[in-house]
């Protein structure tokens, strides 16, 4: 028989018996006598540490904490933190955890530590519903594991890094959502596969972001005026967003830079979505018989240098030895993505010392595409060494990576110094980390092998095994943790040898020019610039 346990934080006491009369004060001592079949119904009220609460809540299995539905758990706030040990991302700062059939609905969720999540749900199948989740300085829901949830008609806004997380291989149905003015309304990543349905998705950075190899199935969702894209679709990534017999249904438009950028390895295939095919870039059949709906507001695009954001890379692992990943040129440490294949022609200022030399129509192209800047006296000194911190510049201008890890603080990194939004971006994006004792050292050069390591895990770059190894003269000279980068940047052919192709150099200090060349090969890998002929390009 089904039991209700009644809490209310302003006039109840832990030593009642819970019943309506007599109702708890905590939300933790409800918990404590709750078992399968229990539902635990809250007063509107702040429950947080100081009203006696002990986070993180973890709700057990069977167990239904219900506030006020009709209202999306208005006036009744639920605030706090507590250390949850997360089998496949360590330590977490979480509000509630939720376990199989276990179910959180009408309530407001409140997590402000430092990359506070307000529901964690790990390998189990609970249910999230008609809640809203608000100022978490992270995301509102992270789903990873083997994770099976429903997220159901909540509200998620103002939340620092997204609205909804799915990772891993969680599965999912995430249905009848609003997702506003937060981070990225949904990131899913690794090898997740949630279905979307009738989500509305409107002034975040980005709507949806898919990475990794995800295979999401989206159905009649709205993402619409977001600063960056309507959904960006990266790595080996591909959604379902529509067939012959079950058309998407989705709608992208009025979003700031591209309504659909698909920068994976995949072809996308859309069919009975509503698409501007003039804010689409990357590969994209549109199947319909007809022409695809233009946006409302027709708003002619005819964009100088399209910026496609390539937001976060899957996450991948760093190398473990001190030796840490590359950093790039010195580009303005403001996150400005990658631009389209074909730059539409654009005054740019002519560098003065890059016409005859061997990088000279890498690096113009890269300037056409805002990527790398030159030096106020028009030179770009394509010979001069890069520090770790303008190389972390640089990634973050031609890739602009979101988080998949949690942020970190590297001891010579002060909040004040010029790079250090752009190096934590790096670090969250899985480009760059820091050595051993908790340093990034960013005025230190970046070693050509780091660029080499940086931007295979960085973008998640795979080798074909049957392909043969490249071998170079000075082979032996590349530390251990990096050979198998080094066999997938020769196999995707980022690896640039100036003047002898059978030198790698891999300790020496990179150039600004050798680190301009590497991103954009990489960006010509990722289908995202036209090829440019070079005899110092390394090839398998």
């Amino acid at each position: 028989m089904a039991k209700t346990f009644y809490v209310n934080p302003v006039t109840g006491s832990d030593t009642n018996l819970g019943s309506q009369q007599a109702p708890f004060k905590t939300i933790t001592q409800a918990l404590k006598v709750a078992t399968d079949n229990t539902k635990i119904q809250l007063a509107a009220g702040n429950y947080n540490a100081a009203s006696g609460e002990v986070f993180p809540l973890t709700i057990p299995s069977g167990v239904i904490v219900a506030g006020d539905e009709a209202n999306k758990g208005d006036r009744i706030l639920i605030e706090g933190s507590g250390n949850y040990l997360s089998r496949t991302f360590a330590g977490q700062n979480v509000t509630f955890v939720l376990l199989d059939k276990a179910e959180l609905r009408g309530v407001t969720v409140t997590n402000l530590a430092s990359r506070g999540s307000g529901v964690w749900i790990e390998s189990t199948a609970p249910t999230v519903a008609n809640s809203t989740f608000t100022n978490c300085k992270r995301e509102g829901v992270f789903a990873t594991g083997e994770a099976n949830p429903v997220i159901l008609s909540n509200v998620f806004s103002q939340n620092a890094a997204n609205g909804i997380a799915i990772a891993k291989n969680s599965k999912g149905q995430i249905q009848g959502n609003t997702c506003f003015k937060t981070g990225f309304g949904v990131a899913i990543s690794d090898t997740a596969s949630p279905t979307l349905i009738d989500n509305k998705i409107s002034e975040n950075r980005s709507g949806i972001i898919i990475s990794g190899n995800a295979r999401p199935v989206l159905r009649n969702n709205v993402s619409e005026n977001n600063t960056d894209d309507g959904i960006t679709v990266i790595a080996t990534a591909l959604p379902d967003i529509g067939s012959t017999n079950n058309p998407g249904g989705n709608t992208l438009r009025n979003n700031g830079k591209f309504d659909l950028q698909n920068a994976s390895s995949n072809k996308l295939v859309s069919v009975g979505n509503k698409i501007d095919a003039s804010k689409v870039t990357g590969n994209v059949e549109f199947a319909d018989s007809s022409v695809p709906t233009p946006t409302p507001t027709p708003t002619p695009t005819p964009t100088p240098i399209p910026t496609p954001t390539t937001p976060t890379p899957t996450p991948i692992p760093t190398p473990t030895t001190p030796t840490p990943t590359p950093i790039p040129t010195p580009t303005t440490p403001t996150p400005t993505p990658i631009p389209t294949p074909t730059p539409t022609p654009t005054p740019t200022i002519e560098l003065t010392d890059i016409s005859n030399h061997w990088a000279g129509g890498f690096i113009r192209e890269l300037v056409k595409l805002e990527i790398v800047n030159g030096f106020p006296d028009r030179t770009f000194k394509p010979d001069a060494t890069m520090t770790r911190a303008q190389y972390a510049a640089l990634l973050v201008k031609a890739f602009n990576p979101s988080p998949n890890r949690p942020a970190i603080k590297f001891k010579d990194v002060p909040a004040d110094f010029w790079a250090s939004k752009v190096i934590q971006q790096a670090y969250q994006g899985s480009f760059l980390s820091g050595f051993p004792d908790n340093s990034f050292s960013p005025n230190k050069n970046i070693q050509r092998v780091q660029v080499i390591v940086s931007l295979v895990n960085g973008l998640g770059l795979s080798a074909d095994s049957a392909t043969a190894i490249k071998t170079f003269d000075d082979q032996a000279k590349i530390p251990e943790y990096a050979k198998d980068e080094v066999i997938k940047a020769t196999q995707k052919e980022i690896i640039v040898n100036h003047p002898n192709l059978k030198q790698l150099n891999p300790t020496r200090d990179a150039t600004r020019a050798e680190v301009a060349v590497m991103v954009y090969q990489a960006l010509v890998d990722a289908n995202r610039v036209a090829a440019i002929d070079s005899p110092y390009i390394v090839t398998a």
